[in-house]
């Protein structure tokens, strides 16, 4: 089996949303980015972890997932928000642009018809702060039909933690995963 996607939001994952009070973890960095669309002279200012670059790196560096990013970022995540992390370039869903009003018009993530399109029969593993009760009826869907699908939520106030992704290097242990490096070679073996 190819590997398995790991969909990474950016916003309350990487990007933690501050607290009641104002105030981001201390344990990140600030950074002011000027993402497309917007002028040098009004960035955004972002708080990131220097941790989640080396722990991403070191799941992506086993070959056992394919990570995507899957945010409203789109592609500013991997020109952006991924060098700041230390991290390859990325590719990433390409997301609409909705006009909504809250991250739930349908009473689950608004990515979700989006990315299920686009996973369309691949296991994924997608860490993401705003899932609702829907999203992870869905992901028990999936896998009942055979493709295999893991929800990781983060606390929006606090992002991704190592614990989060060791739950998706065990989730990939019990697949039967062959390592891209392995996989790339291989006859009938696509790349995505």
């Amino acid at each position: 089996m190819r590997p398995p996607y790991l969909l990474l939001d950016v916003d309350g994952v990487l990007i933690p949303f501050p607290d009641a009070d104002g105030t981001s973890p201390a344990t990140h960095d600030r950074h002011d980015v000027v993402p497309t669309g917007r002028s040098a002279d009004d960035p955004v200012t972002v708080w990131l972890s220097p941790i989640h670059g080396p722990l991403l790196m070191d799941v992506i560096r086993t070959g056992l997932v394919t990570p995507v990013w899957c945010t409203s970022w789109r592609q500013d995540a991997t020109t952006l928000i991924g060098p700041l992390l230390g991290l390859p370039s990325l590719p990433y869903v390409d997301l609409p642009r909705p006009q909504i009003t809250t991250s739930h018009p349908n009473g689950y993530l608004w990515k979700r018809d989006h990315v299920d399109v686009w996973l369309g029969d691949m296991p994924v593993a997608w860490v993401d702060d705003d899932f609702t009760a829907d999203d992870h009826a869905w992901a028990a869907e999936r896998t009942a039909r055979g493709i295999t699908t893991f929800l990781v939520q983060p606390d929006p106030h606090i992002g991704l933690l190592a614990e989060h992704l060791a739950e998706v290097m065990k989730w990939v242990d019990r697949l039967s995963v062959v390592p891209a490096s392995e996989s790339a070679g291989a006859p009938g073996a696509e790349v995505a």
